[in-house]
């Protein structure tokens, strides 16, 4: 297994004076890759799909910078509901197809996820490798999108999983952080292949909207201090 450690950082300073933090806590993912070889493959392929991004390969330990309550006045609020995509069992059908294929695969897989993001205003925010995360104006903009992504990738021999969450966070220029997009992430976690699950935010945001939701229980979300609602959208 080979642990994956990414995100944002600042550097300050050249030569040896160098110093390099991360922006906001990485995130990290264990991948079942089998050799080292196979790691780096998917590590640079997951790097090629992300876009409007500059990768670096840095070594050693990394801090995590202090913000200044002068920085953080720069951070805007903002509102949206929240969706992350996830494929099931990717690294079983990557070791599978094999690299040259995988690769074809996900392009496709990215190309038929952002029409439809497209298609129904949705912002891309990053992509985690073979997920991606996404914002929108409406709750129902995002589950009718979570929905239909589910049908498109099938025809790939896909599954997904999708979890969906509204909440505030905060923006400046093109960095966004905020508990919401943790919520969001543990609610994706929670759902099984092919469901898309929603928190009891989006779910009381959509009371008029004709969309089904099926109780999903109340769950304890990882990293979150309350436990959550969750809903299984139906249609």
């Amino acid at each position: 297994m080979v642990l994956l450690e990414w995100g944002a950082v600042e550097v300050r300073g050249v030569g040896d004076g160098r110093r390099v933090y991360w922006t906001f806590p990485p995130r990290t993912k264990t991948i079942r890759c089998g050799t080292v070889e196979r790691a780096k493959v998917y590590a640079k392929t997951a790097i090629a799909r992300r876009r409007n991004h500059r990768y670096e390969l840095l070594a050693g330990k990394i801090a995590i910078r202090r913000r200044t309550a002068e920085r953080s006045a720069e951070f805007e609020q903002a509102l949206a509901t929240i969706l992350y995509v996830d494929i099931v069992r990717s690294t079983e059908k990557a070791a599978r197809l094999g690299d040259s294929r995988w690769t074809q695969v996900m392009n496709h897989y990215y190309a038929a996820v952002r029409r439809e993001l497209k298609a129904l205003h949705g912002k891309e925010v990053m992509t985690t490798g073979d997920g991606l995360l996404a914002t929108f104006g409406t709750p129902a903009a995002g589950v009718r999108c979570a929905t239909v992504i589910r049908e498109a990738v099938r025809t790939l021999g896909l599954e997904i999983r999708v979890g969906l969450h509204a909440g505030e966070y905060k923006v400046s220029g093109a960095e966004v952080f905020g508990l919401a997009f943790h919520i969001g992430a543990r609610v994706c976690a929670k759902a099984r292949a092919g469901e898309v699950l929603v928190s009891s935010a989006v779910k009381d945001l959509m009371l008029q909207s004709g969309i089904r939701f099926k109780d999903h229980g109340v769950h304890q979300l990882k990293g979150v201090p309350e436990r959550w609602r969750l809903y299984r959208v139906e249609h």
